[in-house]
């Protein structure tokens, strides 16, 4: 038997790893990375457990201008940013957050009933279990605990959970295939 809080600090650890492999694994798959998506096992155990996520700031958006108005604790996490073009805004779909917005499971795509019916994921649909949602934004300015954006597909109040840079040969890539519905028109 290890020191006294040795087990529980262990326990900890475990929860938290088992937490950011969650995690990566929504992030990845959310943004098409399934290359990057870690492989989650759920047992009945996990399928009880849940997790508090909260957010680090929310969008604003006045006067022509698209703010991330992050909480001052978190600003000193915004240093070295102001060198990056373009960030992923990971936040929460908190307008759709109804228990049966979240047990939609399949939609038309777009709302668009000329598309096929399809699973929630995949596609992009605002409904879905967890609300998690990823938008690129490229970057106006840093100052301070506000990054002003071009834009971003959230409304005003919106919780941001997350902000990364978006890092070209990681974030992207090749021979992408996508349904005829998604294609650009």
């Amino acid at each position: 038997m290890g020191p006294v809080g040795c087990d529980h600090e262990n326990e900890k650890l475990e929860v938290a790893m088992k937490t950011w492999r969650f995690v990566l694994s929504v992030v990845a798959s959310v943004a098409f990375l399934p290359e990057l998506a870690i492989g989650v096992e759920e047992s009945e155990e996990q399928a009880e457990k849940t997790f508090t996520v909260r957010p680090i700031g929310h969008a604003q958006k006045a006067d022509g201008r698209t703010l991330i108005v992050l909480d001052k604790k978190f600003e000193k996490g915004l240093l070295g940013l102001e060198g990056w073009s373009h960030i992923q805004v990971i936040w929460w779909f908190d307008k759709n957050d109804t228990p049966q917005k979240r047990a939609i499971l399949q939609v038309y795509p777009r709302g668009d009933q000329k598309n096929p019916l399809t699973g929630v994921f995949a596609c992009r649909a605002p409904v879905r279990p967890n609300l998690i949602a990823l938008s690129l934004c490229k970057v106006v300015s840093v100052k301070e605990n506000v990054v002003e954006v071009e834009k971003i597909d959230a409304f005003e109040g919106t919780p941001v959970l997350d902000i990364k840079p978006y890092a070209p040969g990681l974030d992207s890539v090749t021979g992408v295939k996508v349904p005829e519905w998604a294609k650009p028109k």
